[in-house]
């Protein structure tokens, strides 16, 4: 790396580090290797799954382990397993580019999700050899379907609650374990099931590998769901199911482990998959936007429809700018524990862990901007939108999902704060001096300094404005409320957004830049105008949060003080908006579709 002091950025420090262009992958800068497995999974999506989406949807019998299939023998479901088990061996990076692509499939995208994933990644990271070598390879083949039972009727978000048993027989060659999962994904067809239960009267949860041929398990009919209805959704029960030990997953009360660090990729994986629907949803709406007609002229043609058109490309612009630049870092963090002596399995879950502020970031805001464009998609489909016929309306009821997938929103909300003051309090992150010099800025005159060499310049100090608001907010709260402060969920939610919106906006203003100054692409007009657009509205949704996390804890001149440091800190120059926008939209209506 080659920021200011030579070392590799960690989780939550973009907080207090000024980042370069040179430092982050940007999408422009794909390998032609890394083009040409995208290019296969789009093929597989167009040829096998879109002209069966009616049938996926339908739970036609047999046909989703089919595709799974299908997509194992492409090596599609083995990218991230090392080729001695039977995958490819690919880094991170390549496997979330999988993932977006095949981001477009609905039901399909789900299923694939959960079996390459929460599916297949517990046993690959944290089984032994015997584990690995007797299941991982039938996995990456597609011969097994893989499902993981975690969440229980009284558990949700407190996965560690479940209420799932298991103990020893009496001749200690078993695990008999009794209790019912739901919202089981793949659970209709899996052949194999990571489950996590509590052994006797265990604190935390263990986890185990059963298959689907041990007796005493028994599944529920698919449940009625509002989207992704092709996916299996199952709950399952487990009646005295005998499970050799040697079947147990890892270490006896480390199962919370697994499903933490399990989690923090399938984060950043959800945001991967949800940036290939929402470009599918964007140019669905552009090519349906040229060909409808109102008054004698196509829609796309209204100031109206380019608004939002606009702003649904500058979403996904950003959400894929950040969802890259998170997954180099965790690419070379991993690099780093490996070239360090540390197992390559060991070192990629302490690799993604290092980054779980920035998953819980990319989860919240990719999954929040795919809803957002499937719903302009369905506003300007107009009638058609709200037809089953298109594909639109089914866009809009599988993104729904998203927002509740991998930990709800909120959760991953109050977990972004909570795991970058964790971080401060560790030593690990040096929040209190910056927050500090931010508190005494407040107090003197402020320093203005030269004007700005270019946009970039100037987008810069906007961004290490937004940071200091954040310190500013975060620092008077952990300050104010203390002990009491995770208690006050709307503060926290209102951090939150502002650290969301300021590591997206900063992903974008430095893959821009990187696009003009390093790459030198000769047209940059519509990502230098999304990257302003981005940054206007990040800005707005910056200052109103802040404002209202001061005012829930702070009065009298204290909270003015802060409140005109706010002011300060969220000042942008003023430019077109309409302007801009119009020329985000004319490049998407003459291109046909999303195109950045």
């Amino acid at each position: 790396m080659s920021d200011n002091n030579n070392k590799a950025l960690s989780g939550g420090e973009f907080l207090i580090r000024d980042v370069s262009h040179n430092d982050i992958f940007i999408p422009e800068e794909w390998t032609e290797e890394q083009k040409m497995i995208k290019q296969t999974c789009a093929d597989f999506v167009q040829q096998e799954i879109v002209p069966l989406l009616d049938r996926i949807d339908a739970m036609e019998e047999g046909l989703m382990p089919s595709l799974l299939e299908k997509a194992g023998e492409l090596g599609l479901l083995g990218i991230s397993v090392p080729e001695e088990f039977g995958g490819m061996g690919m880094d991170f990076v390549t496997s979330m580019l999988t993932t977006e692509e095949l981001g477009q499939a609905h039901s399909f995208s789900v299923a694939f999700g959960a079996h390459t994933g929460i599916g297949t990644l517990p046993t690959l990271y944290y089984g032994t050899n015997e584990q690995i070598q007797q299941f991982v390879p039938k996995l990456a083949s597609g011969e097994w379907k893989a499902c993981y039972c975690l969440t229980e009727p009284g558990s949700g978000s407190d996965a560690n609650s479940g209420k799932t048993r298991a103990v020893l027989s009496d001749d200690g060659k078993h695990w008999i374990i009794n209790g019912q999962k739901m919202w089981i994904t793949n659970g209709g067809f899996a052949d194999m099931f990571t489950v996590f239960a509590k052994i006797d009267d265990d604190e935390n949860l263990s986890a185990f590998i059963l298959t689907k041929d041990m007796e005493g398990i028994s599944l529920n009919p698919e449940e009625k769901k509002m989207g992704i209805k092709g996916s299996s959704t199952r709950q399952v029960f487990f009646n005295n199911v005998k499970v050799p030990v040697e079947n147990q997953l890892y270490e006896r009360g480390k199962g919370f482990k697994i499903a933490v660090n399990i989690l923090n990729i399938g984060r950043i994986k959800l945001a991967a998959g949800v940036l290939g629907g929402a470009k599918g949803v964007v140019s669905d709406s552009v090519q349906y936007a040229n060909e409808r007609e109102q008054f004698g002229r196509s829609i796309s043609k209204y100031g109206a429809i380019r608004q939002k058109l606009a702003r649904m490309a500058t979403a996904v612009y950003a959400l894929e700018s950040a969802t890259y630049r998170a997954a180099q870092n965790i690419d070379d963090a991993i690099h780093d524990l490996v070239a360090g002596g540390m197992d390559k399995g060991e070192a990629t879950l302490k690799g993604i862990a290092s980054f779980a502020p920035e998953c819980a970031i990319l989860k919240v805001f990719g999954s929040e901007a795919l809803d957002y464009c499937a719903d302009e998609g369905v506003q300007i489909h107009g009638g058609m939108g709200y037809s089953a016929e298109t594909r639109i309306e089914k866009s809009y009821r599988d993104s729904r999902i998203n927002r509740i997938f991998e930990g709800t929103n909120e959760i991953n909300r109050m977990l972004t704060v909570d795991m970058i003051l964790k971080k401060g309090m560790k030593g690990e992150l040096d929040l209190m001096g910056p927050a500090m010099n931010v508190a005494n800025d407040l107090m003197g005159i402020p320093d203005f300094g030269d004007a700005p060499s270019d946009e970039f310049e100037q987008f810069r100090g906007y961004i290490s404005n937004f940071k200091k608001a954040i310190l500013l907010v975060a620092g008077a709260a952990v300050q104010k409320l203390m002990q009491t402060l995770a208690k006050e969920q709307e503060v926290l939610l209102a951090i939150a957004d502002m650290t969301i919106q300021t590591y997206v906006a900063e992903s974008v203003l430095l893959r821009t830049e990187k696009r003009v100054k390093t790459l030198g692409l000769s047209d940059n007009t519509s990502q230098i105008n999304m990257m302003k657009a981005f940054i206007f509205e990040a800005n707005e949704i910056i200052s109103t949060s802040a404002r209202e996390a001061l005012m829930s804890f702070a009065e009298g001149d204290e909270l003015r003080m802060m409140l005109m440091g706010i002011k300060r800190f969220t000042k942008m120059d003023p430019f077109n908006i309409k302007d801009v926008r119009q020329q985000i939209a004319q490049t998407l209506i003459d291109k046909n579709q999303y195109c950045f």
